[in-house]
């Protein structure tokens, strides 16, 4: 544990920013795997999560959560399944 008040102050921030970004990613994955699944299914609302999906990625990569070429590659492969 740090002694120093700006290491202490720091320690909390960090902690904060990484429960930030948990949730981040989890919706993330969350909107990919809600896509997917209406894919399988043939759902009529599939574009609209597609949407969703994509903007949750492009979110993602904007703020450094994800790096731009897994972006890419998720959004190609979300779309391969969205043309089928």
């Amino acid at each position: 544990m740090p002694v120093i008040k700006s290491a202490m102050k720091r320690v909390k921030t960090n902690e904060k920013a990484a429960l930030r970004n948990q949730s981040q990613i989890s919706m993330v994955r969350t909107a990919v795997k809600k896509f997917e699944t209406a894919a399988v299914k043939g759902a009529d609302d599939k574009q609209d999560l597609y949407l969703k999906a994509i903007s949750k990625l492009d979110q993602a990569k904007t703020k450094g959560l994800i790096k731009a070429n897994k972006a890419a590659r998720t959004k190609s492969r979300l779309t391969k399944q969205l043309a089928k």
